[in-house]
């Protein structure tokens, strides 16, 4: 039994490391999903004043979803890998194919919190009735009192609107929120598709097979080995000063198991740094700048005996 259960939480980790980048933009949807609604509640206070709620309306939608935009462009690796890359070794050797790539891929995973927080600010329409109020032709709504204009119909979005205008708030409020879960579903489809298409281009133009594919994403997962060294040598080195070292027992037999000797030099580090695009050399698969340093295999481009494959890690 116990045997049993280990094997099915085996099953469950390694399933949730092959669909982290999955699992990640979902965490981060959810996330945004609640930090919009909290920003409804706490902070989100229409003007009701003519040409402050377009701008105030705009901003709610637009600033926020800016921010997480470049948030998701900073936790992005490719984006240092990228950094890096320009700064060891420039861009001579990317074609146009390989940095529009590298590009989109920063790009898409950059815009999941952005659209999310953009849908989820339409399907609310607070936002988008606050901003268009104002701008409802009064000539469109039955009975309206001609000396009002403008100024009146920006007041709408507020709760304190005379007795008399309470029905044209009510339609103009309805006529909006119409409009604005109308684009937020829009959206949705539009994403939805795109995302469809990226998929489907990404698995059509892959050299990889599916299963190879997978095996290099388990390959790069399982090359985070550098955590558990810079535990293994901060322990080592804190022994060596204090004397003693408090370590649990997973930690002992680490250093127990795995002695380390040395540090790399710099040199090493910046061959398996940057931006890299799946390489074969000679027939046989280079999966990451880490194995291609391994292998031996000398510069950035393809050698004469390999080529290049436009297809990024994920």
């Amino acid at each position: 039994m116990a045997a049993l259960i280990a094997e099915n939480f085996r099953f469950l980790s390694l399933f949730f490391k092959s669909k982290d980048v999955m699992i990640f933009n979902g965490l981060v949807a959810l996330g945004t999903v609640g930090s919009e609604e909290l920003f409804s509640v706490v902070a989100f206070n229409c003007p009701c004043s003519p040409a402050r709620n377009y701008i105030y309306g705009l901003a709610a939608i637009g600033v926020p979803a800016l921010a997480l935009f470049l948030i998701g462009v900073i936790w992005n690796n490719h984006t240092w890998n990228l950094v890096a890359e320009c700064h060891k070794r420039g861009t001579k050797n990317f074609s146009a194919a390989a940095t529009f790539l590298l590009f989109g891929s920063i790009m898409g995973r950059a815009a999941v919190a952005p659209v999310t927080w953009s849908v989820i600010s339409l399907l609310r329409g607070e936002a988008y009735i606050c901003a268009l109020s104002e701008f409802v032709r009064p000539s469109s709504l039955d009975k309206f009192p001609a000396e009002n204009g403008a100024e009146v119909l920006a007041t709408f979005p507020c709760k304190d609107v005379p007795a008399n205008l309470t029905k044209f708030r009510d339609e103009v409020t309805r006529r909006l929120r119409y409009e604005s879960q109308l684009f937020g579903w829009l959206l949705i489809g539009i994403v939805a598709v795109l995302v469809f298409l990226t998929k489907c281009l990404k698995h059509c133009c892959s050299p990889l097979s599916y299963r190879q594919e997978a095996y290099w994403a388990q390959y790069r997962s399982n090359e985070d080995a550098p955590e558990v060294r810079s535990r293994i040598l901060a322990a080592k080195n804190v022994k060596q000063f204090f004397g003693f070292v408090a370590l649990d027992k997973e930690e002992k037999e680490l250093v127990q198991e795995f002695p380390v000797e040395g540090v790399q030099p710099s040199p090493q580090w910046n061959a398996i740094t940057g931006v890299y695009i799946y390489r074969e050399n000679k027939g046989f698969p280079l999966y990451s700048r880490l194995h291609k340093w391994a292998k031996g295999v000398e510069g950035n481009g393809p050698s004469p005996e390999g080529h290049e494959m436009l297809f990024l890690a994920s």
